[in-house]
């Protein structure tokens, strides 16, 4: 569907008045993670009448967090969950179709330091080749002591027999969510930002029909009528599954991921790391990203959920030690970058077992008493396939005349081939030619938002205009990614942001300075800061 005026298409404005005139949706998703932004795309592409509302920003929780991975899940092979990889393995195919910009071929190699770890890992990896078909990156093979020390410069030589790579997808998960959003809308869907769901709307025989929501730029408060209303907030989807059964049993227990980012220097060369048997079992990855080096993940369980979930003392330790044994030029705690930490939406132990990676990741979607449809678990690569079974479930319940999912070969905005990602404005794919034709007529806006970084002031006009940004912190840490990359610069660039933000939204001064107080509230935790003097505290 092409528009002749973009602009107006993304503006909130535009928006606004598209979701008072529609007495009545099809399908209205609560969440703005790759799950919701997924059935919005799939809803409306199928010609349904689609609402999306999101009480932060697209993305703002889990799916700005992840290890930046596109993948079937190596260690869910070595689970035996072979369904699942062939299944992740397919959307990783899709994916690399639907968004070459921002999706890549990504080597990796696991290093081999046991007589028995080469063809073992070598054996499995057939297998992962085999399972992926035709859709397969490349094939996995055996690497020589010397290749793996050449490819990977700073790996510790001492005790090292050879190595295996093996191939996988490498993508930026919140631009991917932010074209996600563009693309939903081209296709006729209402998507809004800041707009919290309050409560639901119920008939005289209790089932859901809507919900109520308020802006939350403007406190205007809407009652919104749907046929079927989805909840897909992650970590909160039992925040709304209470609005409806309040007491009802929880369905989702977080667990935290942390990863650190550094400079490219501790892992030269375009090769990730993938050292698969650590002391808490899980696989740690050091994987290059836009320039530098994204390590990670831990697996936590949490009682809790939070907005802006932080580090603990324990993980950030786990991290770099476990670093430290592989890399003979190893990071320490100064050379962070940037420190953030994720939560995965797993299935609440119903007995036993504890061990949250053990949990299955494959999604599951329940319909409630009241119609309320709730779906969970499942991962970014399997966004688009959560979000078909999804919408398939709602028809299958008789709530909508059916029709065929679209999206397994619909490309996404801004899909292009990609061969060159030299400049980091390469993400923004087939938009890139306006951005230039943006900075031709104003050239000002060619300036750099810090002098030690890539990042200029027309990425800033551009995410008001057409990416739905409306705060330095949905600019910084999802449009740019810079919060992610590189804490401390993005808090030296809020103060140009936001006046960069305020002339494109019309905001005044105060506005301004409320909005870099309030993102540098949140980027000081992604400043890594000296180890606490006391014992840290442990996670329960």
């Amino acid at each position: 569907m092409q528009h002749n005026h973009p602009e107006l298409l993304f503006q909130r404005e535009h928006l606004i008045r598209q979701l008072t005139a529609q007495p009545l949706w099809d399908l209205l998703i609560i969440g703005g993670g790759a799950t919701g932004l997924g059935i919005a795309l799939d809803g409306a592409s199928r010609g349904y009448k689609t609402l999306l509302l999101e009480q932060i920003d697209y993305a703002k929780g889990t799916s700005s967090r992840s290890t930046k991975l596109v993948h079937g899940g190596v260690r869910y092979l070595a689970q035996g969950d072979v369904g699942l990889v062939r299944e992740a393995l397919y959307e990783r195919g899709l994916l690399l179709k639907n968004a070459p910009h921002l999706v890549k071929n990504q080597n990796f190699i696991i290093p081999n330091y046991s007589w028995w770890g080469g063809p073992f890992y070598t054996i499995g990896l057939k297998m992962y080749d085999l399972l992926a078909g035709e859709l397969s990156l490349g094939a996995s093979r055996h690497l020589s002591k010397n290749e793996t020390l050449l490819r990977l410069g700073n790996l510790k030589a001492a005790g090292l027999r050879g190595g295996v790579l093996y191939h996988d997808g490498q993508f930026d998960d919140a631009r991917l969510a932010v074209n996600l959003a563009q693309t939903a809308i081209e296709q006729g869907a209402v998507l809004l930002n800041y707009c919290g769901v309050q409560g639901l709307l119920k008939d005289a025989h209790g089932q859901v029909v809507g919900v109520q929501a308020t802006d939350h730029e403007t406190g205007t408060t809407y009652a919104l009528r749907a046929k079927t209303v989805v909840n897909a907030t992650g970590v909160f989807v039992d925040d709304i599954r209470q609005m409806d059964q309040p007491g009802g049993r929880k369905l989702v227990r977080p667990s935290q991921g942390v990863h650190i980012v550094v400079d490219n220097s501790f892992l030269p060369g375009n090769d990730a790391l993938m050292i698969p048997k650590t002391e808490d079992g899980r696989v740690l990855f050091a994987v290059p990203w836009h320039g530098r080096v994204v390590l990670g993940t831990t697996d936590t369980p949490l009682h809790e959920h939070s907005l802006e979930p932080q580090a603990l003392e324990e993980e950030i330790d786990f991290i770099l030690r476990t670093t430290a044994q592989y890399l003979t030029h190893a990071p320490q705690r100064s050379d962070a970058l940037s420190i953030f930490a994720g939560l995965r939406p797993l299935a609440a132990p119903q007995s036993g077992s504890e061990k949250t990676k053990e949990i299955s990741r494959s999604h599951k979607i329940l319909v409630s008493p009241a119609g309320l449809l709730t779906i969970t678990g499942g991962k970014w690569t399997t966004y688009r396939r959560m979000a078909q079974d999804t919408v398939d479930k709602v028809i299958a319940l008789g709530k909508l005349a059916p029709a065929p999912s679209q999206t397994a070969h619909l490309a996404l905005h801004g899909a292009q081939p990609t061969p060159d990602r030299s400049s980091h404005l390469s993400v923004y794919g087939s938009d890139l030619p306006a951005l230039q034709q943006l900075i031709a007529h104003r050239p000002e806006l060619s300036q750099k938002l810090d002098e030690n970084l890539e990042f200029v002031w027309a990425e800033v006009v551009w995410a008001a205009r057409y990416e739905m940004a409306r705060t330095v912190e949905d600019v910084l840490a999802r449009r740019v990614r810079v919060l992610f990359l590189d804490a401390r610069a993005a808090l030296r660039m809020a103060p140009t942001v936001a006046a960069l933000l305020g002339q494109e939204l019309g905001k005044d001064q105060q506005w301004q300075q409320q909005q870099v107080a309030a993102f540098t509230a949140v980027a000081q935790q992604y400043v890594l800061k000296d180890a606490p003097a006391t014992a840290p505290a442990t996670a329960t």
